[in-house]
């Protein structure tokens, strides 16, 4: 890895096919979260590089070729991108585990599932019949309804996943003929901005694509409140959702909203009947809890269990917890990464900190790991954390940690265990573990999330939506509503056969 001083940094705002630095010359360093040194310098765009990338955007989908180019040329130029992705899929896989602090099998399986998200939203337009014919009773009166593309669609995307949600935005708004401005997140923008040279690569005219690299409270900002923006997809936390929301609102722009979660994992005592359901069900648990450290808006971070197998459940997901082997996301076994910074890790210290306040017994973790050969001590290091007899009147319970901490509740009865899986403001994802299958039908059908597991968790399909209820978020992602958010529906009424109305005398 080169020293500090031996960086250089690149341009990556890029504005009607250029790169270039920043109009300010201003720039950011970024720290890989395993030692937190750094390892890159990008430009640190303001509200004058996004003008700049907005004006190239509108001017590409006003007068450039990318709207009115066919969709079996769009859908081309998809899988094309998709093709360019696997094979660069080891150089993306390190540079998404470096950046984000994730391991790099991680990484890699990351690589696969934004290139499946590109190959869908081709198929999918392609496959699409070209408008809905609508009968109007007379065979001198064609009527048709036909989808068109939104116009310049702002992109913000969050720094956990940062290529795999940005291509959950950046593929249907290219499907649907779009062109964008993409912000990724200040702490983690580098694959986000190697995605933009292969789109190029591709073949994307100039102008369709462009990003500009810096904070929220300036590039966000200005892209959520700008005139010439027609959309503004955004993912993140529900305080910077709520301001983006506000500062579009002037405009009333089309908005999409994915924001946060607190997603509850309700296991019932019969999934644990057999020695490999009871295994399986811990598995799950410790994944869905503490995959890239619990840095996941999707997180199983509420473990909802059934009395009757709560003491055993807890006591071997803590011992497992505890042989969880945290370090360097590039080093061989490492099973678990650093936080993305030392501002996150010191949010989860300090929600694990209210809730041994409140009354949480600490089963495992709860603490900084010993520094080690794969594990620096400079790193944002901290131990899967295991919180029983925790309840609703908990911070920690109640608010998004993103970190590797698992609460856990106690219940007796199926009114219980719906009640407390809904007991949130949030409603983005659950599931429920049950060897009952008319049992596993009616909780997941009372459940009030977006998406709901049974008997597994994480797993998503690019054909299916993701969105969420309440204070999750507002709009789709993925699938045919994902597409949908970046189409305006037009009706088209042709009428043959003209005569006059005659409303009027004359």
């Amino acid at each position: 890895m080169a020293d500090s001083t031996e960086l250089r940094a690149r341009d990556t705002i890029h504005a009607g096919g250029k790169w270039r630095a920043a109009v300010s010359g201003a720039t950011r360093e970024i720290l890989d979260p395993a030692d937190a040194l750094p390892f890159a310098v990008v430009a640190e765009g303001d509200e004058q590089d996004t003008d700049l990338a907005v004006a190239a955007a509108r001017r590409a989908f006003d007068e450039g070729p990318w709207p009115h180019t066919s969709v079996a040329e769009r859908a081309a130029l998809l899988r094309r991108v998709a093709g360019l992705l696997l094979r660069d899929r080891e150089e993306l896989g390190l540079l998404e585990s470096r950046d984000a602090g994730k391991t790099v099998e991680e990484g890699r399986v990351d690589i696969d599932c934004v290139a499946d998200a590109f190959r869908y939203f081709a198929d999918l337009v392609a496959g699409e019949a070209p408008g809905r014919v609508v009968d109007a009773g007379s065979p001198d009166i064609h009527s048709v309804v036909v989808h068109e593309p939104v116009g310049v669609c702002a992109l913000i995307t969050p720094w956990n996943y940062p290529l795999l949600q940005a291509s959950w935005k950046i593929a249907p708004a290219l499907a649907a003929g779009n062109t964008f401005v993409v912000k990724p997140s200040e702490i983690t923008p580098l694959t986000t901005v190697a995605l933009i040279d292969l789109l190029t690569e591709a073949g994307l005219p100039a102008g369709a694509a462009n990003i500009v690299t810096g904070p929220g409270h300036t590039v966000g900002a200005r892209l959520a409140e700008h005139p010439d923006v027609d959309l503004v997809s955004f993912t993140g936390g529900l305080a910077s959702g709520t301001k983006v929301a506000q500062a579009a609102a002037p405009g009333v722009k089309k908005v999409a909203l994915e924001l946060g979660g607190k997603n509850p994992n309700v296991v019932f005592a019969d999934a644990c009947a057999t020695d490999e359901g009871f295994d399986t069900a811990v598995d799950q648990a410790l994944n869905a809890a503490f995959i890239h450290s619990g840095q996941v808006c999707s997180a199983g971070a509420r473990l909802i269990v059934e009395e009757p197998v709560r003491d055993r459940f807890v006591a071997e997901l803590a011992r497992r917890a505890e042989r969880i082997r945290l370090g360097r996301g590039t080093e061989d076994g490492v099973e678990c990464g650093p936080l993305v910074s030392e501002q996150q890790r010191a949010k989860v210290e300090a929600y694990v900190e209210s809730a041994l306040e409140e009354g949480a017994v600490l089963r495992s973790g709860g603490k900084r790991p010993e520094p080690s050969a794969e594990r620096p001590g400079n790193g944002y290091f901290y131990e899967p954390t295991v919180l029983d007899r925790c309840h609703r009147g908990m911070r920690v319970v109640r608010e998004e940690v993103f970190g590797p901490v698992l609460t856990v509740e106690t219940f007796r009865t199926e009114d219980e265990a719906v009640a407390l899986a809904n007991d949130t403001e949030y409603g983005l994802a659950g599931a429920v573990w049950t060897a009952d299958a008319g049992r596993a039908r009616r909780v997941a059908g009372r459940l009030r999330h977006g998406t709901v597991w049974i008997n597994d968790f994480h797993p998503y399909l690019p054909q299916a939506e993701w969105g969420g209820f309440g204070r999750s978020g507002v709009g789709r992602e993925l699938g045919p509503a994902g597409l949908a958010e970046y189409r305006e529906t037009k009706h088209v009424y042709q009428n043959l056969a003209p005569k006059p109305v005659r409303w009027f005398a004359g």
